[in-house]
């Protein structure tokens, strides 16, 4: 792996982000739910105010785990828990959220359309980090969604730190095309109990970050997970996470970009 980038050109930008982990109706073919998520129920979305920015990152139907194997940390993702999509939000500010309001109450009633079970997962202002990874004119073809469980008896705030060090590690390796790191508050159903929609999430199931890597195309995405580059950091985060479930994304489209709700996504 090159790590020609500069120290520079990897310093992040701090985000106030949230995620939603979905997993879409069992009742029907997956891609008409999947399918529906992309087109109605997303221009009820696009329309909330005080989005920065909002991206669907659909999961491919096959998703066993990309991560190496590594000891005493859950790599293999359950199937009875194998997540369908995210609905990345990024807001423009702190009180963004109060701002949507009117419309996300759209976006509950029309939750049950398509999704059996959704989970929201905030973090605080600033606490999601974009890294500039790519050289200009560089596009991500291929990307990996990763969801890691704090282990227990690890503090939170050293749990934080090591997924910012994971991260510049990461993002020093020449390899990427996008990086984006989010920490995530205690979870609280009452953030997004939407009606009709499962919510359970025991206690041993949650995760506390995320990282979203992109990568030039898919032949680079395999290369990467199977190097001893990831295989050195992997034993490193064996201390700090439980689990650590790699999602290959199978689309990631974005419906608002710069606080604009655009006419049609963008991949």
């Amino acid at each position: 792996m090159s790590k020609s980038l500069s120290k520079a050109q990897v310093q992040p930008r701090k985000q106030f982000a949230s995620s939603i982990l979905l997993w879409v109706r069992s009742d029907q073919p997956r891609e008409t739910p999947m399918g529906y998520w992309k087109g109605p129920h997303s221009k009820i979305i696009s329309a909330t105010k005080g989005f920065q920015e909002y991206r669907q990152i659909h999961l491919a139907g096959v998703n066993p785990g990309l991560w190496p194997t590594t000891r005493g940390v859950e790599t293999e993702i359950p199937v009875e828990r194998k997540i369908d999509g995210v609905a990345e939000i990024t807001f423009q500010s702190a009180l963004s959220p109060l701002r949507g309001r009117k419309q996300t109450r759209l976006a509950f009633k029309d939750e049950v359309n398509v999704f059996r079970r959704t989970l929201l997962y905030l973090g605080p202002p600033n606490s999601s980090r974009w890294y500039e990874v790519a050289e200009p004119g560089e596009h991500v073809g291929a990307r990996a969604l990763i969801y890691l469980r704090r282990r227990d008896g690890v503090r939170a705030v050293d749990f934080r730190k090591h997924i910012i060090e994971l991260a510049s590690a990461l993002a020093g390796t020449g390899v990427l095309k996008e990086l984006r790191t989010q920490t995530f508050l205690p979870w609280i159903e009452k953030l997004w109990d939407t009606p009709n929609v499962a919510h359970d999430n025991p206690a041993d199931q949650r995760f506390h970050a995320s990282l979203i890597l992109g990568f030039a195309d898919p032949a680079a995405r395999a290369a990467f997970f199977k190097s001893p580059e990831i295989e050195s950091l992997s034993d490193a985060l064996a201390p700090f996470a439980s689990a650590v479930h790699a999602y290959e994304a199978s689309e990631a489209l974005t419906f608002v970009k710069d606080g604009v709700a655009l006419p049609h996504y963008q991949q």
